[in-house]
Parts: structure tokens; C-alpha cells; sequence
């Protein structure tokens, strides 16, 4: 098994020499295999060591003898051991997730707090059995194409040097090096969905093909293959269909249907934080084709509206700011930075606002009933809502917009720029210019 644990490495380049590693440890079987070969790799990578586990509070007496197996476990290993302890019972009502999600969930928690505070990377004891069962739990939940990637050998900091090997050479390694473990009583049940699917249906499939796992950490290759392809082409497309406001609804459908999908899944994940099932995908399409909108959870929405595709929060709101002249000033408000500074007067930059009309009563927020706006130059005053009709701006991001106002006057609105009244006809004064995305 260490030779394919050692093709493992060099294939994926998992580990380089210097490395920091912590070993994610249980003190299952296959954790504390993973312990000892990476340990047997300290001299040939010059490796730092450590250990993490995480007690869940969920199997009593059990869950205190897996942590105190660790701690001498490391002891033997002359390795540093993590721990810390977590009521996932609790945490996991409080969030109404399951206690098998929760628990994933503060594992990585505390895996990524020691990533940043040691600059060391996380070594977990995934196999080819548990990325099987993880392909056929993606299926089951209506998993795209990406979903068949199951378990990558790495993602950022996590490395899965044991990602080419099975369960049963787990144990035989155990057995050849007499290496002693602890079993979790969880693991003999199905109560989780993972069991079910280890002791039913890969039961069943292995029945078929003995060499299961490996013929899904193929299929799992493979998919890794597109859809790193698919990232490139959704990429390149969602630049070719950025708009002011969005993405272009025309753009978006004229692209093959498998890299519309992708892009849309890529917009989830950077704007909303969501992994998008095939439902979302489905309903987003219909939104694009249809116009209209939905909500793809309690918070983000997508909609279709004047030939524009956008996802945007339905909760953002910003509070009334002061502005203060005599430092900079940064403002994180839906989804973007704003920085407002102090320059040189430039009278053709629309979002160069006078400082010598600044009051200690101006304030950035967003619009209200009331809000007039004067046209530069023109000098025509007219309602906000008229100006940003005339500017076509959506109306669903109207609301969304900064502005820099004294009580209704506005000095400065995003997207359309500074009024009349944030001019300085003479421009012989210091300007705040306001930048956004910085």
C-alpha cells in the first residue's frame, strides 16, 4: 500500500518537501494507517508533523476512549496532538442540520484554524471506498456532471493521500504493520446515509464488480477532467456576458447548454455562497428563458428582467454613515468595497464629489421617498425614481444603490454619478472620489 500512497503523492504533488502536515485522526483505522505512512514519509519530504481530533460529544464513554487512543497514540508517534471538544447535538439544533452534516462541518471548522495558525496542510483519511460512496450519495441527490468528482485528492490546503486505496487494503495494512485502532459503534449501524450506502448498496455493486473502487475513482478522474474544462469555458463566457447590471439574458442562452449550466452554478458559488442543486439550475433556466424571478434561499435571489440576469441578496441594506473629510473612508455594502478618499480636483469624473459642499449631516445610504437629483450642466431637477428610470437601471437594484445625500439633496449616486449640487464649478478644492471594487 505505500507504494500507491507514494504514486498517490507524486501524481496529485500532494506533498512538497518543507511541508507542514496535520493529520486529521480519529483513531479509526484508516486515520491511524494514514498517521503512520505519513510519518514514514517525515525524512524523505523533511516534514513537520502534527495531529488533529475532534471529540463530537455524540457516543458518551466511546467518544472519550477515541480521544484518549489519540493521545497516546501520538505520544508513541512522538507527534503533537489538537484537540478540542464540540456539543454537536446542540450545534446541530441550533442550525437544523443533521448531526452528520454538523459534524462534518466542525471538523473542517477546526482543521482550517489550525491550516491558518500552523500554515500547514491538512491530511485526511479519505479512501477510494469513502469516494465511491460519496459518487453514489451525489447521485442520489441529483448531482450535476461535477458531482461525479466525488472526492478530489486535494481542495486548497486538504490533501486525500490515501484517495487511491480501498477500505479492505486499509485494514490488510493494519494487519501486516499490527497497527491498533478504535471503531466507531456509529459505523455498524445505518442510521446515517452513509452507512446505508457501505453496508447495502456498495455491497451490492462489489457483488458485480469487485474492483468497484476503482472503477469509480476512474469515473471520478474523468469528471475532475470536465469539469475543469467546464470552469475555463464558464469563465471565459461570463465575461463575454457581463453587463452594467448583470449578464446578458441573450449572451447567456446563445451558449452551449452545458456551459450555461456551468456558469450558472459558478454564479451561485461566487455570488450567493450556494452550491446549486439540479432544482435551482432547472428554475434559473426558466427565469432566463421566461423572465422573472426566484429565490434560491431565504436570502439571494435571481432574477431576469430587461434583458439582464443577475443574483442579488434580498437582505442587503446599509446603514446611514457620516462622512468625515479628514481620513479615508471604506465602505462593504452589497457584495463591493467602496473607497472614499480625498484627491485632486478632476471635473471630468462623475464620482468626484466637491468637499467643500460636505457636512457633517451628509451621510451614505440608500435612496428614499423624496430624493432629488439635479443634472450637471443642465441643471434640471428632477425625482431620484424619474433619474434612474431615464437611466434604465433595473428596478429591483434601485434600492440597492449608494448614495451620498444632505436630508433629500443628493450629492452622489452609484451608476449615475455626481448631481449639480456635489459640483464645484470652480475646482479649485479637494474632491472625495469615490472608487468602487477596490
Amino acid at each position: 500500500m505505500n507504494s500507491i500512497v507514494a504514486s498517490t503523492i507524486e501524481k496529485y504533488r500532494l506533498i512538497s518537501s518543507g511541508d507542514i502536515i496535520v493529520v486529521a485522526l480519529s483513531g479509526g483505522a484508516d486515520s491511524v494507517s494514514l498517521l503512520d505512512i505519513i510519518c514514514s514519509f517525515k525524512e524523505k519530504y523533511n516534514l513537520t508533523i502534527y495531529a488533529a481530533h475532534l471529540n463530537h460529544n455524540l457516543r458518551g464513554e466511546e467518544a472519550e476512549r477515541d480521544e484518549n487512543f489519540c493521545k497516546i497514540l501520538c505520544e508513541n508517534y512522538d507527534v503533537q496532538l489538537f484537540t478540542k471538544s464540540v456539543d454537536i447535538r446542540a450545534i446541530a439544533s441550533g442550525q437544523k442540520i443533521s448531526e452528520e452534516l454538523c459534524g462534518r462541518n466542525e471538523r473542517y471548522k477546526f482543521f482550517n484554524e489550525l491550516s491558518d495558525s500552523l500554515d500547514a496542510k491538512i491530511a485526511t483519511a479519505h479512501t477510494a471506498s469513502d469516494n465511491a460512496e460519496t459518487l453514489i450519495y451525489n447521485i442520489t441527490r441529483g448531482s450535476s456532471v461535477r458531482g461525479l468528482s466525488a472526492i478530489p485528492p486535494q481542495r486548497g490546503r486538504i490533501i486525500r493521500p490515501l484517495i487511491e486505496v480501498s477500505r479492505g487494503q486499509i485494514e490488510e495494512y493494519c494487519r501486516q504493520n499490527q497497527l491498533d485502532f478504535v471503531t466507531d459503534s456509529t459505523n455498524l449501524t445505518d442510521e446515517y446515509t452513509r452507512n446505508k450506502i457501505r453496508h447495502n448498496v456498495i455491497k451490492t455493486l462489489k457483488d458485480i464488480n469487485p474492483q468497484l473502487e476503482q472503477s469509480v475513482s476512474q469515473l471520478s478522474e474523468n469528471a475532475r477532467e470536465v469539469t475543469d474544462y467546464l470552469n475555463k469555458q464558464a469563465k471565459a463566457a461570463l465575461d463575454k456576458c457581463k453587463t452594467q447590471y448583470g449578464f446578458s439574458c441573450q449572451k447567456l442562452l446563445a451558449l452551449d447548454t452545458a456551459v450555461l449550466k456551468h456558469s450558472l452554478v459558478l454564479l451561485c458559488e461566487s455570488t450567493a455562497n450556494l452550491t446549486p442543486e439540479y432544482r435551482h439550475i432547472e428554475l434559473m433556466l426558466k427565469v432566463l428563458n421566461n423572465g422573472g424571478a426566484v429565490n434560491l434561499n431565504n436570502e439571494f435571489r435571481a432574477m431576469s428582467k430587461q434583458g439582464i440576469f443577475r443574483i442579488f441578496s434580498v437582505n442587503d441594506n446599509v446603514e446611514f454613515i457620516p462622512v468625515y473629510i479628514s481620513e479615508d473612508l471604506r465602505i462593504n455594502y452589497n457584495g463591493k468595497a467602496y473607497l472614499i478618499t480625498k484627491q485632486d480636483a478632476d471635473k471630468d469624473n462623475k464620482n468626484s464629489v466637491s468637499v467643500d459642499l460636505i457636512e457633517q449631516r451628509a451621510v451614505f445610504r440608500t435612496r428614499k421617498e423624496g430624493d432629488k437629483f439635479t443634472y450637471p450642466y443642465r441643471k434640471v431637477t428632477k425625482p431620484l425614481r424619474k433619474v434612474m428610470n431615464e437611466m434604465k437601471i433595473p428596478s429591483e437594484q434601485r434600492d440597492n444603490l449608494l448614495v451620498l445625500a444632505i436630508d433629500n439633496i443628493i450629492l452622489w449616486c452609484e451608476n449615475i454619478g455626481v448631481s449639480q449640487n456635489g459640483k464645484n464649478n470652480s475646482f479649485k478644492e479637494l474632491n472625495i472620489r469615490i472608487k468602487t471594487d477596490v
